[in-house]
């Protein structure tokens, strides 16, 4: 690992206990090359990004560039940038990443305790003091850990959810050509069934109210839209109806055995994120596969894998690590963000509670200057010891903010990988990428379409 002069050894304190703030520039710069592009694909409903590119997407890696030029001009340490809501600290150093994952909830909030719940839906029963606020999350937290297993390196789920991935995927092989729509009908078809059981395997009424309800996000909400509404409250019953009656190895089936004495947990808010975040497999299954059939040796090393018997067990660690260097070089999530709790010092500088730290997980995690092979693919990398804790790779967070469902996102993304590779071959992807140059700095999973043949 190299390391940068601006980080070699105790990282020193701000001057004078100032804290370091962009100029006017560089907050434009950093506006127009990260926040601005972020805002955009927000604003864009899922269906319409099914249907067409984003303008600049793949552009040059401008958003890297201006944060090693923020970085090299303050020496490393966190940067205030001023924005419309206001100043967030930016931390650009890997000193400060232990501090980031490690500090508690009561010093640094994760996430709104209303997470659960689904865009467009009143916010009723919102607790308004910030304990409530912390046992809330803790409580939602203390249910997606039990119901996802995540402390756990196999699911308790896992056998009937691979019978479920290893019937859904075999449409994935059905034609020559693989894009994103195709695989993510039908990796939401296991989802539902994952999530909520067999019957509603087939509900694409289901699917299309929670794709308009993603595309209305929070707005509807904040704008008392009655449509957003009133569609959420059909997908709530339509959901409510299938819990009702799902099979024990569902997530609602699993949850709904999870004692909840306060009333204070919502069971379809949490079936609607977990449909939500399985909605994230199919664009990291395309480019793994992509990613695989630019580079031959790790895709016979993961089609012998997957024709192994262990496959069948869901005993997968090659295609795991191909699956978490996918995440690593193009995560899910690119910036983590936190909300200081209580007045908080970084490097001797005192920020008030409720500022937000915004820690650019993409950016640290392709870093020339502290991850080799940075911009290469590089699965072994997540073989060695100590490569999941290592806080230069986050694409699961770690410490409080660590998703508790990444070891069953691990394990039905790879499932999906061996389901095609054991009686099929990626020959052939588009965008077509270098096997040994750096890759791009971003994969439109939209402009994906890949080459598939029978063995």
């Amino acid at each position: 690992m190299t390391q940068s002069t601006t980080t070699r050894g105790q990282a020193a304190p701000t001057e004078g206990g100032r804290p370091a703030r962009a100029g006017r520039v560089e907050a434009v710069r950093f506006a127009a090359t990260h926040t601005l592009p972020v805002l955009v694909r927000d604003l864009v409903g899922p269906p319409a990004r099914l249907l067409r590119p984003a303008p600049g997407a793949g552009r040059p890696r401008w958003p890297a560039a201006t944060l090693r030029a923020l970085r090299a001009r303050h020496g490393g340490a966190p940067v205030l940038l001023r924005g419309p809501t206001g100043p967030t600290l930016v931390l650009l150093d890997p000193l400060d990443l232990p501090r980031f994952h490690e500090a508690p909830p009561s010093e640094l909030a994760t996430c709104p305790p209303d997470k659960c719940r689904a865009p467009g839906a009143p916010a009723a029963g919102r607790p308004t003091r910030p304990e409530d606020h912390d046992d809330l999350r803790e409580h939602r937290r203390e249910v997606n850990e039990i119901v996802l297993a995540s402390g756990s390196p196999v699911h308790p789920s896992c056998g009937p959810f691979l019978a479920v991935i290893a019937d859904e995927a075999g449409r994935l092989g059905a034609s020559p050509t693989l894009g994103l729509a195709r695989a993510r009908h039908i990796v939401t078809r296991a989802a539902r069934r994952m999530v909520l059981g067999d019957t509603a395997a087939g509900d694409e009424e289901l699917a299309g109210w929670l794709d308009r309800l993603d595309a209305g996000g929070d707005r509807g909400a904040h704008r008392k839209n009655r449509a957003a509404e009133t569609l959420h409250e059909k997908a709530s019953a339509r959901i409510a109806r299938y819990a009702a009656a799902a099979e024990p190895f569902t997530l609602v089936g699993r949850a709904r055995r999870h004692p909840d004495p306060a009333g204070t947990l919502d069971p379809i808010g949490q079936a609607l994120h977990w449909l939500r975040a399985l909605d994230t497999v199919p664009a990291t299954l395309l480019r793994t596969l992509l990613l695989l059939a630019a580079h031959p040796a790790e895709h016979e090393a993961a089609s012998t894998e997957a024709r192994s018997g262990d496959a069948a067990k869901g005993e997968l660690p090659r295609l795991r690590a191909c699956v978490q260097e996918t995440l690593r070089l193009y995560p899910v999530v690119p910036d983590l963000v936190r909300v200081t709790r209580t007045e908080t010092e970084w490097r001797g500088v005192r920020h008030p509670a409720g500022t937000p730290v915004l820690l650019p997980a993409l950016f640290h995690q392709r870093d020339p200057e502290h991850v080799p092979a940075a911009d290469v693919f590089v699965p072994g990398r997540w073989t060695s010891p100590g490569s999941r804790a290592d806080l230069r790779m986050a694409p699961f967070g770690h410490g409080a903010g660590r998703c508790p469902g990444d070891r069953l996102g691990l394990l039905v993304v790879s499932a999906f990988c061996a389901e095609l590779l054991r009686g099929h071959r990626v020959r052939d992807g588009r965008p077509a990428l270098h096997p040994v140059g750096p890759l791009p700095a971003a994969l439109d999973p939209r402009r994906i379409r890949l080459t598939i043949t029978r063995r």
